[in-house]
């Protein structure tokens, strides 16, 4: 609490400097930053504040979790329809001599419309936003452009969501030429470049209209080399600055099309030779391929040569943080069906650690559940209910049904072992209701005529 004599804008001030601090952290952590909005309260601040307080915290939630009731009672007590938008209005009107607080104000009043769902009225604002910065200075200047930039961009996601998609086409080749025309900071460049590229992504897959997969699906197969080609380079130019997870994506995405183009075309020793060439997807398909050896069982020398391929702790093939965590838990897993439990340990918490860092819930989960299963086996009943109970946890928010019915199978042997009955018997139900959803949705593809449309014949 503030002291008696602390002016109100000093807490205030801290609270939102916090609160942004937490916002805009790598990976942002909106839990806190919601406190610290929500401390505003118990300050007791004017109406004006709460009510812009209120409007923060519901656009928070709003944008950044599923909690659409709780984002709405915030956004109804910032009385948004009554007070906000009207002040904003008259503010607008009377700001036009200052372009920084202009455009602020105008952007605020968009989001509202947003929020309310009212995407005509917020496109709207942001047309008169995007000529405003246009006209109040040269076109390509480092801040009139940026401004004119994030007008045009803001404008292109709503018309996005609302699939206009005959609308997009002349804002995303207005976004290139600024992008391409700009003269601030090259980091800044590359960051516009990366943002500008997402959305022609997102807008072409909306379309149908992926040049690569479009290509080799009509048919035009030297057009396709010559686009995968462009769009590898432009990837390992992005994968310089960031080694987004989502990069790697796409790079499998282009090579497995670029592939089956070989393929077609008759070529497949280049097919194979653009295989192993690109070692971060070969690397992928091993490690999985280790996994399917690991639960067979019966392919020992096969596993063994390929792990020696794909060691963790020495030489590991390529930089990816993600497929160097996911070899960690291929160990583990491989060492606990061995029964080296300490040596699966130390595999787990490798993987453990890296997915941590890197927010791969699933191979976190993954992980918990089975330390869970070495602790229960080792007789350390307590510290497999420390592992289990978050892999569940974590395993309900993904979703992943699969790692819930293990994990429920765990918590039902480990209540019983330790005595308590009804624990046991809800992690009982929780197995049971998990194994009948997924027998049923199996039942329910397996009958599906489009099965009919592959036919296995065994001899």
């Amino acid at each position: 609490m503030a002291s008696g004599g602390e002016a109100p804008e000093s807490w205030y001030l801290a609270l939102l400097g916090f609160a942004e601090h937490f916002r805009t952290s790598s990976p942002p952590k909106i839990r806190l930053c919601v406190h610290c909005l929500q401390a505003v309260f118990q300050f007791k601040p004017p109406q004006r504040v709460e009510a812009r307080t209120h409007l923060q915290v519901g656009s928070v939630l709003y944008h950044h979790t599923k909690n659409s009731e709780l984002a709405r009672n915030h956004l109804e007590k910032a009385n948004l329809v009554d007070s906000a938008k009207p002040l904003l209005r008259k503010a607008i009107q009377i700001s036009q001599q200052t372009p920084y607080w202009h455009c602020r104000l105008l952007f605020q009043l968009a989001q509202l419309h947003t929020l309310e769902k009212d995407l005509v009225s917020a496109c709207d604002l942001l047309g008169v936003g995007a000529e405003y910065a246009r006209v109040v200075g040269s076109e390509y200047t480092s801040v009139n452009s940026l401004k004119f930039f994030f007008f045009v961009t803001s404008n292109l996601k709503l018309l996005l969501m609302e699939r206009k998609l005959q609308e997009v086409h002349p804002l995303l080749t207005l976004c290139g030429q600024i992008v391409e025309n700009w003269q601030g900071n090259p980091i800044q460049k590359e960051s516009l470049r990366v943002f500008f590229l997402v959305l022609q992504v997102t807008h072409y897959l909306d379309a149908g209209q992926v040049t690569v997969m479009h290509s080799m699906q009509a048919g035009y197969l030297e057009k396709a080399q010559k686009y995968t080609d462009k769009a590898l380079m432009q990837l390992e130019k992005l994968k310089m600055l960031d080694c987004s997870p989502i990069l790697s994506s796409f790079q499998v995405i282009l090579l497995e099309h670029i592939i089956m183009c070989r393929l077609v075309t008759g070529h497949k020793a280049t097919a194979l030779q653009e295989l192993t060439t690109h070692q971060e997807l070969w690397t992928f398909i091993v490690t999985n391929l280790a996994s399917v050896y690991i639960r067979e069982g019966n392919r020992h020398q096969e596993l063994y040569s390929l792990l020696e391929r794909i060691n963790p702790d020495h030489n590991f093939p390529v930089s990816s943080h993600c497929l160097r965590a996911a070899a960690f838990y291929i160990r583990g897993l491989l060492s606990f069906f061995q029964g080296r439990y300490n040596e699966a340990k130390r595999f787990l918490r490798e993987t453990l650690k890296m997915s941590n860092a890197e927010d791969l819930n699933r191979l976190t989960a993954c992980s918990l559940v089975l330390l869970g299963h070495i602790f229960y086996v080792l007789g350390n009943h307590r510290e497999s209910n420390n592992m289990v109970v978050p892999a569940m946890q974590l395993a309900s928010k993904i979703p992943d049904m699969s790692v819930q019915l293990w994990s429920s199978a765990l918590l039902k042997d480990l209540n019983k072992a330790c005595g308590n009955t009804i624990d046991a018997h809800e992690a009982a139900q929780m197995h049971q209701n998990f194994s009948q959803q997924l027998l049923q949705d199996h039942i329910a593809a397996c009958s599906l005529p489009e099965h009919n449309l592959i036919t296995v014949r065994v001899t």
